[in-house]
């Protein structure tokens, strides 16, 4: 390899061209128009442009992207997380064109890619798994059925992707077929696949994966175990490696397992391991056949360069090591432009100053600079900062310095979130042998972080949430007055579903369209009852924040 085309963007595309400058391959970025310009695109060697701004037709379009490899004269193609990088006919488009694929072979990803077909390998390799209802398109009398027998809660999930997308936690049966609904409709949405499955919800429940690499040679090295319990969403906001408070007897099973699904599929590559730890046992979850998000806290306490051995195993260079010494405990922060006491809700915009920590301990790895923009198209991560110390004590003590060094303006983001957590006792001590925090922990004690978060900041209120104003025009008429609210879109996305039609009557709090931003469904509801007179707006458009929806009368 020589010339290494990048097919992502943002904090991933970054570390790549670094990892590509560190090792002496030159950098080949792609660009929508609106990243034309970011940081990464000014950081590597070459950068082409993509024609529009949505994924779609931009890092999702397979044929405009190995059109750029072409005409760059790129040898290699690495696929960073999301996006393309666990699609099998990507994989095999780029191999098929002579290119290396810095990614594991087109048929582990389908078998591992799709969640029903890792459960079975897992199930052969005599890996623990919670029940679940597995049918293919599977109806709601179905799920029904499943639930009589197992009871509630259950989880919806995508059975292709995953990042979060396409979940969706049912706790009771009334609820049962519009869940269904919405996620069938993300997981299309996200990655061409609507298909789910049905798996029993453990409630209270460690998040816990392990990080491997296989060689040419069917060789595994599980580098370490992370924790990425802490989560909103069903998305992950903080993790640590290693996972700390696991029994010996936990890590042989966790490794175990890991080496024997990987494996079964003759993978080749980083892979993620995923698993649910329980007061009950450990049950697989699901394989990422790409680098992660939170790759770097594994980075941090093992010194291995994961993207550099993705690189030389991509060349057919066997692993320097099977097994490898883990010192110290690292901690990462997803710094993601949300809105965390609005639900989470995404919060694209200009950053105006950004100020980042320094000193012992501390990495950053972030996409965007002090001026950048981020736009509302793609997913809402700014950066990660990633602090490590001699033992978890010492790096929770750098995590707060450093976190309270950290300034973001012009944007809203989840900074005062992390620092509400480090205050409390449960996230600080050894929580998880009690399972009093979990993956649910977060939403459920959003509120009292709120208040936390508000009293760290002497604040008299938490951050104010920007909602549209309702705007009242009177038409003057002989014999009465018409008041017309109009409803306007809270932030900028593409519309999912518009679920009024005009002459509707509506109540207060009523969702009246389903839109996507930055990656996340958010429902738009009426701020006043009234009549729908007028639509504005259709299904898959993408519009901008304040447009106007509809009117109301």
């Amino acid at each position: 390899m020589k010339k290494i085309l990048i097919a992502n963007r943002g904090e991933i595309a970054l570390r790549i061209v670094r990892a590509c400058q560190d090792a002496g391959y030159k950098s080949v970025a792609i660009a929508s128009e609106a990243d034309m310009h970011a940081l990464y695109a000014r950081s590597a060697d070459e950068i082409f442009p993509l024609k529009g701004n949505a994924p779609i037709e931009t890092y999702l379009n397979q044929e405009a992207i190995l059109d750029i490899a072409k005409k760059s004269g790129a040898d290699a193609v690495h696929p960073g997380y999301g996006l393309l990088s666990e699609n099998e006919v990507f994989a095999a488009a780029v191999e098929a064109a002579g290119l290396i694929w810095i990614g594991p072979p087109a048929e582990a990803i389908s078998q591992l890619g799709d969640k029903v077909k890792a459960r079975a390998i897992a199930r052969k390799v005599g890996a623990p798994l919670l029940p679940s209802l597995e049918d293919g398109n599977i109806t709601v009398e179905q799920a029904q059925t499943f639930v009589e027998k197992h009871g509630l809660p259950i989880i919806i999930k995508a059975q292709n992707g995953g990042g979060g997308r396409g979940m969706r936690i049912v706790r009771t049966i009334d609820e049962l077929g519009s869940q269904m609904a919405a996620a069938e409709r993300e997981a299309g949405l996200a990655f061409g696949r609507p298909e789910c499955f049905v798996e029993v919800y453990v409630e209270n429940a460690r998040h816990v994966e392990t990080q491997c690499l296989v060689d040419w040679k069917g060789t595994v090295a599980v580098l370490a175990t992370r924790d990425c319990t802490l989560q909103r969403r069903q998305q992950k906001l903080i993790e640590e490696a290693p996972a700390p408070f696991l029994s010996n007897a936990q890590i042989d099973e966790l490794k175990k397992a890991s080496v024997g699904i990987l494996g079964e599929v003759g993978y080749r590559g980083a892979a993620t391991c995923e698993f649910l730890v329980t007061a009950n046992g450990i049950y697989f979850l699901e394989v990422n056949t790409r680098v992660q998000v939170e790759h770097p806290v594994t980075e941090e306490v093992t010194g291995v360069d994961i993207i550099r051995e993705m690189f030389d195993i991509a060349e057919g260079k066997t692993l320097p090591f099977t097994d490898v010494a883990v010192r110290g405990h690292s901690i990462e922060f997803r710094i993601n432009a949300e809105d965390p006491w609005a639900d989470f809700r995404p919060v694209p915009g200009k950053i105006r100053r950004l100020r980042l920590p320094g000193g012992p301990g501390v990495r950053i790895d972030f996409g965007y600079a002090e001026g950048d923009t981020i736009p509302p198209y793609y997913d809402s991560l700014v950066g990660k900062l990633i602090v490590t110390g001699r033992d978890r004590q010492q790096a929770l003590e750098r995590a707060s310095r450093a976190l309270a060094e950290l300034e973001l303006d012009g944007i809203k983001s989840v900074i005062p979130l992390h620092r509400a957590i480090l205050q409390r006792d449960e996230f600080r001590t050894a929580y998880q042998q009690e399972f009093t925090v979990h993956t649910r922990w977060i939403d459920a004690e959003i509120d009292r972080l709120s208040q936390e978060a508000r009293a760290l900041d002497g604040q008299s209120s938490a951050q104010e949430v920007d909602l549209p104003q309702t705007k009242y025009v009177v038409e003057e008429k002989p014999d009465a007055a018409i008041y017309r609210v109009g409803i306007k879109a809270p932030l900028s996305g593409l519309v999912l579903e518009v679920c009024v039609k005009v002459g509707d009557r509506i109540n207060r709090g009523d969702v009246v369209a389903i839109m996507e931003s930055m990656k996340m469904e958010q429902s738009i509801s009426a701020d006043e009852s009234g009549v729908v007179t007028e639509i504005n707006v259709i299904q898959g458009a993408f519009i901008e924040m304040d447009a106007d929806l509809m009117g109301l009368d």
